[in-house]
Order: C-alpha cells, then sequence, then structure tokens
C-alpha cells in the first residue's frame, strides 16, 4: 500500500507538534468525543476520541468493493436469520459448549415455538475487512467478521471527515483535503430505525437505546439519537435492569417500559457473556424478544452474527443455498472469505487442530465473542488448543487464516500519549441496514464506512478496547 505522507513533512517535528495541537482542538470542536476511562459515566469529563493524525492510504478498488458487496450482505444475513433449520445446524456444535450462545439459541427456540409476534425486521450491520498482501501476490480484500449487534461508530466517524480536511489544509495538503469522502453512517443508521419506527405505525411510541451500565462511548450512540430527534422520533436510553423492573407486555404484546410504548429496541448491549448479569437480565432480553416491538437485532439475527456461522458459510456450496439464482452475489462474498475452518470432533476437526498447532502464526484462533480483544494468537494458539485438542471445549473456537495487511506510518493521538510515530495497520468497516416487513423487503442499503488504524504491535482489539483509533481513508 502506498506511504503518501511525504518525508519532509514527517522530518518537521515541530510542524508534527504544531498539527496534532490543531488536530486535538479540531476532534473537540467536531465533538469527536468520549467519556474518560476514570469517570465512564461523568457527562462533565470528556476528550478526544483516539485518532490518527493524518488520514491512511486506501487502495480504491477495493474500498469500492467492499461497499459494493455490502448490500449482498445484509440479504445473507437477513435470510440466515428465518432459516431455522440452517442455525440449528450450524450451532449445534457450539451450543453443546458455549453456555452464552447456548442460552441465546434457547431463546431463538422459544421464540420460534411461541410464533414471531412481529414481522417487522431491522438490520444495523457493520462488516470488517482487511488487505490482505502476501509475497508477490494480489492485494485482495478479506473479511474479518459481520457485526450484527451493537456495530459501533457510526455516529463518531461520520464527525471525522472534517477533522482530516482541516489538519490537511493546515498542513498545506490542499489537494488531499479535498479528497476526504464525505461519510455519514448516522444519518443511515438513523434512517433505518426511522423507517422501522414508521412501519411501526404509532406516533406516540419512542426508540429505545438499550445501554450498558458504563458506557464511555456515549457520544457515539448520540449522534444516532440526534438524527432520530431532528425527524421527531423520541428515543430514551434504558439498561436492562429498567426493562426487568418497568416494562410488561400488554394483551397485543405490545412492549411497554414505565408506561411508554416502545416501538424499536436497539441493542448497543447484550452482546456479551458480561452483559447478563443475573436471571433477571435474560428475563429482560426475553420479554423483549416476545414483545410487537421491532428489535435490532431480534435473536435470529443476532445468532447469525456469530463466528461458528462465518465458518460454515465459507464451506463449499453454502452461500448457493441462500443466492440459488444469484451467482454474481455468491462470486462477491466468497471474494472477500479467507480460510476459515471447523474445530467440530472428528477427522476434520483434528486436521484443524494439527495444522494450528503445526503453523500457529499463520492462524487465528477465535471465540463465540464479540466487542474486540477476544481472539488468540500465536504461540497462545497452542496452549489453548493443547488444553482442549481431545476435549469437545474446542467446538467453543474457530479458526482462520490470518491476514497479512501491509503497514503503514501514522500517529495516533491519544490522551496523554507521547506523540510517536507507529507502524500502523488498518480495517475497513462497512456500514449496511436493511429493513423487511414479512416478505418485502422495505430497505436494503450501504449508508457509510468506518476506517479504524492500530499499532502493527498489537494483534487484537477495536476503539472501544482501547487499541485502535479513528481513521479516514484516502483513496489512491
Amino acid at each position: 500500500m502506498a506511504q503518501w505522507i511525504p518525508e519532509e513533512l514527517l522530518k518537521n517535528t515541530s510542524l508534527i507538534e504544531q498539527l496534532a495541537d490543531v488536530a486535538k482542538d479540531a476532534a473537540l470542536l467536531q465533538g469527536v468525543l468520549m467519556r474518560i476511562h476514570e469517570s465512564p459515566n461523568s457527562s462533565e469529563l470528556v476528550t478526544y476520541a483516539p485518532f490518527t493524525l493524518f488520514p491512511s492510504p486506501v487502495p480504491k478498488p477495493v474500498f469500492l468493493q467492499a461497499l459494493a458487496v455490502a448490500t449482498h450482505y445484509n440479504t445473507l444475513i437477513d435470510k440466515i436469520s428465518q432459516d431455522v433449520d440452517f442455525l440449528q445446524e450450524a450451532l449445534a456444535s457450539t451450543i453443546e459448549v458455549d453456555d452464552f450462545t447456548a442460552r441465546l439459541f434457547k431463546i431463538h427456540q422459544l421464540i420460534q415455538k411461541e410464533g414471531r409476534a412481529q414481522s417487522i425486521v431491522l438490520g444495523l450491520n457493520r462488516s470488517d475487512y482487511m488487505l490482505d498482501q502476501r509475497e508477490d501476490g494480489p492485494l485482495s480484500l478479506k473479511q474479518i467478521e459481520i457485526n450484527t449487534v451493537a456495530a459501533s461508530f457510526g455516529g463518531l466517524t461520520s464527525r471525522t471527515p472534517d477533522v482530516h480536511r482541516h489538519i490537511l489544509k493546515v498542513a498545506g495538503r490542499l489537494e488531499e483535503s479535498q479528497a476526504i469522502l464525505d461519510n455519514n453512517p448516522a444519518a443511515g443508521l438513523a434512517g433505518a430505525v426511522a423507517k422501522a419506527w414508521e412501519l411501526y405505525g404509532s406516533q406516540r411510541a419512542i426508540v429505545v437505546f438499550l445501554v450498558e451500565e458504563s458506557q464511555r462511548n456515549v457520544f457515539d450512540q448520540r449522534c444516532i439519537e440526534s438524527e432520530l430527534w431532528k425527524r421527531n422520533i423520541a428515543s430514551k436510553r434504558l439498561r436492562f435492569d429498567d426493562v426487568y423492573k418497568k416494562g410488561s407486555l400488554d394483551q397485543d404484546k405490545k412492549l411497554f417500559i414505565d408506561g411508554q410504548e416502545v416501538a424499536v429496541v436497539y441493542f448497543r448491549n447484550g452482546y456479551m457473556p458480561q452483559n447478563y448479569v443475573s436471571e433477571q437480565t435474560w428475563d429482560a432480553r426475553l420479554l423483549i424478544e416476545r414483545s410487537m416491538a421491532v428489535k435490532c437485532p431480534d435473536i435470529s439475527t443476532h445468532l447469525a452474527g456469530t463466528k461458528k456461522v462465518q465458518q460454515v458459510l465459507a464451506r463449499p456450496g453454502v452461500l448457493e443455498k441462500f443466492f440459488p439464482e444469484e451467482p454474481q452475489a455468491v462470486e462477491l462474498i466468497r471474494a472477500t472469505f479467507t480460510g476459515l475452518y471447523t474445530l467440530d470432533m472428528g477427522p476434520e476437526g483434528d486436521q484443524t487442530v494439527a495444522m494450528a498447532l503445526a503453523a500457529p502464526d499463520r492462524f487465528v484462533l477465535k471465540p463465540q465473542r464479540e466487542g474486540g480483544g477476544n481472539n488468540i494468537y500465536g504461540e497462545e494458539i497452542c496452549q489453548v488448543l493443547q488444553g482442549v485438542k481431545s476435549s469437545t471445549e474446542r467446538m467453543a473456537y474457530i479458526l482462520m487464516d490470518k491476514i497479512h495487511p501491509t503497514p503503514i506510518q501514522n500517529y495516533l493521538l491519544r490522551r496523554d500519549a507521547p506523540l510517536t510515530i507507529s507502524n500502523c495497520l488498518s480495517e475497513l468497516g462497512v456500514f449496511g441496514v436493511y429493513v423487511r416487513r414479512g416478505k418485502d423487503t422495505v430497505m436494503n442499503q450501504c449508508v457509510g464506512h468506518l476506517l479504524r488504524t492500530k499499532s502493527s504491535e498489537h494483534a487484537d482489539g477495536g476503539v472501544a478496547a482501547g487499541v485502535a483509533v479513528l481513521d479516514n481513508p484516502l483513496l489512491v
């Protein structure tokens, strides 16, 4: 990948320091904000969300490829969520050994048995990619994962283009400044929520943002809330505990929380085991799933985004099942797959274990978890697999080929961190939204992108996990 920052600019340390100060103020001015780690619930103590001093180069062909495949991924996730037999088969081994996925699956089964109360489905997804470049090989776009629940940073990344435009102008790089792409996922995500709210059909009903007790990344969510309020759609931030204590269903299964009817529940919580602190939390999740409220995601769509489903989709012939008359969609999706391997019991799983133990640096070991910081690399893969290789516990993981992006140099701006240049790796996320009512797809769109960059010394972790920082693509 090209390194666009001119050598004379990198060598001018006084200008770099000046630009860093300008950049931090620009981020604060634009609202690229997070609450500080020491006081995650205090509105009075905020700082800029970490970001790169300069935008990072991304080849235009692979960027456009990522945008082009987004609506096909939306369709795929939606079709998986409706295929009860596929989910049962795909997750059968995982739910034997992974308690968290098993609990989610039990809710899914119960809802299938009782019948879905709501025919409106809302999906806000983010598919994440890296650019793979082996020695002497072509550059290719490879999917890391797809996030079907609580896909974050659509709000803050809507504010970062103006930050980088300003920095480049101050640096005397007007041409590059004008090349920074417009990007407003917040409006697109809110637009899909608004469509679901409209289809629900009650002007007085609200949108609930289901959030964590401790929330540093509140401003990312506030961006989407603000877009809803512009449309005169009322929203409220609640926690699982609020749902449990104040939530109820009427005879028509309409969800009321503290007396207010709820049209849409947007989950920004509930994707990790530690989010479910008690049986009451699980009861609250079940109450929501049973209700007439539109869920984003509903329980089936949540399960469709698991790592095990990702691995099963890579098997020969599986994508064709979901796109029997659309070979082009199959081709576009499959082109983004890297190697994915099962760890189920049996000869195929045994072969995966042997392959990983023989060359651990070639792979990533992935548990069924979201939120960043969960993946296992290098010698740690050997430690984990040696401990579980003869046990069904290994079925809680999948193995994936490691993607090899080309490092570039940039400055990562973080509160209280020294200003030093780093070798960096970037990850491109693409936001997709869809709304379906019954069998009719009402909306299916790509609504923006997210570039996150981290030092190459870190193997895993996102912005919320404290490793990656926000960035913008500069197409080359």
